[in-house]
């Protein structure tokens, strides 16, 4: 989410062009006005062509770096797990404590929060007594990039607050965009990831696309591989420092690069740079820190192709997540086994889900919230 990025850095300069006349007949304020000049007293000038007004400025997209062409795989397709549904359950820092007309309640380390859900199309299980116990609630725009504000029903709440999740310590932090700086479904692949690189027996080096605010990157470094984070936006990497910050973890092996995805792995690919494990997270839509534009569906087959190839020829698993895209699963699924065609594994795809918990039940409802596939190598 890098986006792009997922998840989104904007800055537009403007210049109106206006023109500013200075009449010098204008009386002066609380003043007599300045008498005129005659003929003979003006200076003389040479007539000038009326300037046409300046135009706007407009902003020009920064020059986007030549695409490659794909390249033709050749060999077999991996082999096919489908469908298949990776779940995450509740723990003592994060429960989906209920979901239903079109919302969500979640514990969030000591608080708990409201947000809209558009797939919770059912009706709530708990009372809305419960309900009404929440610490936060998001309203305004529910798209996944809608901006809106929090209320505080109890009492004013810090903007942030300390969490924990696989051993690792980070900010909570309420954000315009209803996000709260962790995706708990990504738990799934994140405990895939870890068991991965401590059972690996040798040094690992991962890639983590659309960075956000680090959680991934710091679960991987605390399992002892290397890792590069990238992400475009200045606040998000901001954000993942002070999480490593938290959790003194400064002395980890982890670069924090703020840059267009797209632009870093097309320059990893020339360096010839390669990498055990790569986790993508892409927006939808995004821009880079320059301008640069992401459209998933325009440009989601070359950054799988260019992750294919700054792939170690061991190397573990490319895993790829897509957030708020109206797709099947199958979609991503046989772009993926395509890009992977002579590397063998297997190509693992379908939905992760959230599995509501808490307040003395049964495991409730599953609550869909993306979909992946990842290429695992055995």
């Amino acid at each position: 989410m890098g986006t792009a990025c997922s998840r989104r850095c904007r800055q537009v300069s403007t210049d109106d062009g206006r023109s500013i006349v200075k009449d010098r007949n204008r009386r002066p304020k609380n003043g007599p006005a300045a008498p005129a000049r005659t003929r003979a007293e003006r200076p003389a000038t040479k007539a000038q062509p009326a300037r046409p007004p300046l135009a706007k400025k407009e902003q020009r997209p920064a020059p986007e770096a030549p695409a490659r062409p794909l390249m033709r795989r050749e060999g077999e397709k991996p082999a096919e797990r489908v469908p298949v549904i990776l779940e995450t359950a509740g723990s003592d820092q994060y429960r989906l404590i209920d979901s239903g007309a079109g919302e969500k309640l979640e514990q969030y380390g000591p608080y708990r929060i409201v947000r809209p859900e558009a797939q919770a199309l059912w009706q709530r299980s708990l009372p809305a007594s419960l309900w009404d116990k929440a610490d936060a609630i998001f309203t305004g725009d529910t798209d996944e990039d809608g901006m809106g504000r929090w209320k505080f029903p109890k009492a004013a709440l810090g903007e942030t607050w300390p969490m924990q999740l696989l051993g690792v310590d980070f900010h909570g932090r309420f954000t315009a965009f209803r996000h709260v700086g962790v995706f708990p479904e990504q738990l799934a692949h994140w405990r895939w990831m870890k068991e991965k690189v401590e059972t690996a027996g040798r040094p690992v080096k991962v890639l983590n696309l659309f960075g956000y605010t680090g959680v991934a990157s710091l679960v991987a470094a605390s399992a002892g591989a290397e890792v590069t984070h990238v992400d475009a936006s200045k606040k998000a990497i901001g954000w993942a420092r002070e999480n490593q910050a938290l959790g003194r973890m400064e002395k980890l092996p982890i670069r924090w690069i703020c840059e267009d995805a797209m632009k870093f792995i097309q320059r990893e690919e020339r360096r010839g740079s390669k990498y055990d494990i790569i986790l993508t997270d892409p927006p939808k839509f995004g821009r880079g820190p320059n301008g640069e534009v992401w459209h998933l569906f325009d440009h989601l087959p070359l950054m799988l192709d260019i992750c294919r190839e700054i792939l170690l020829p061991k190397a573990i698993g490319l895993v790829l997540t897509a957030y708020s895209i109206r797709a099947s699963f199958y979609s991503i699924h046989e772009l993926m086994r395509e890009t992977m065609r002579g590397a063998g594994g297997t190509v693992e795809s379908g939905e992760l889900v959230i599995r509501e918990s808490g307040e003395g039940r049964d495991a409730g409802r599953a609550l869909s919230t993306s979909l992946f596939s990842r290429w695992i190598s055995a």
